[in-house]
């Protein structure tokens, strides 16, 4: 089985941002106990006698709120690129899936909809390309942030797997999506770092943590379809024109 991580930035009724973002990680079910075991020595950092108390979490990462007030910058910073950096670990094997929406090109009761239903399609298809390529036959499963759009999203999942959407039907979800506390789960808070840094990317054109993550999002031979974007053409050219950041993130050290 694999696992879909979810998490979102933005929200899709808040007038202060122009972008909503589902985004997460998908990782084999064996695969997570790896995982977690590599980014809780980068948590340790900041509490060695229980690094289960340091919640990776993007906006205070950045802010220095929460956890991460008080703490410098530069450790910030090298912690974010280092839990990032597992993205490219070719043993891990993790495929980056999101939506992106600005919010001005859809109603805003339609755009948690349109964001799982472009997500849940692409995990599904991934799932269907193990079959097809290698008779593999697995099956995945939606984990999402307990503080999140709980009861809309179990019941999309339901609908789309028995009476389909615009993109077709659901055929390999084992169960609709399940709920956790961020605060238990790294793969969660991975998902949360993806997310956050996705839609920094797309709200304040900062392209750092976007470059760690673009490498690992879905792609189906040369196409990248594990990211879709409905987006105006003038953010598209704000897009093309981003320059480097005048504080480069430095390389991970894990």
């Amino acid at each position: 089985m694999h696992l879909l991580y979810l998490d979102e930035s933005g929200h899709p009724h808040d007038p202060s941002t122009q972008f909503f973002v589902l985004a997460g990680v998908a990782v084999f079910e064996r695969s997570t106990h790896w995982v977690e075991s590599r980014i809780n020595p980068i948590a340790a950092r900041f509490s060695p006698h229980d690094p289960s108390a340091i919640e990776f979490h993007g906006s205070p990462m950045y802010s220095a709120r929460d956890d991460w007030s008080g703490v410098p910058p530069a450790d910030r910073v090298q912690a974010l690129v280092d839990v990032l950096s597992l993205l490219g670990n070719a043993q891990l094997q993790l495929r980056v899936f999101a939506s992106v929406i600005e919010k001005s090109t859809l109603p805003q009761d339609q755009i948690l909809e349109r964001s799982f239903e472009a997500v849940a399609h692409q995990f599904d298809q991934y799932l269907a390309d193990m079959w097809t390529r290698r008779r593999d036959p697995q099956r995945g499963l939606v984990v999402c942030d307990k503080a999140s759009y709980e009861q809309k999203l179990q019941a999309l999942s339901s609908l789309f797997k028995h009476e389909g959407h615009a993109l077709g039907r659901l055929r390999n979800f084992a169960e609709v999506p399940l709920f956790l506390d961020s605060k238990a789960s790294r793969l969660i808070q991975l998902a949360d770092l993806v997310a956050y840094w996705i839609f920094r990317y797309y709200q304040s054109k900062d392209s750092r943590g976007f470059q760690l993550i673009e490498p690992s999002i879905l792609r189906r031979g040369n196409l990248r379809v594990g990211l879709t974007a409905s987006v105006t053409p003038a953010t598209e050219q704000e897009l093309a024109r981003i320059q480097p950041h005048k504080y480069p993130f430095p390389n991970p050290t894990v």
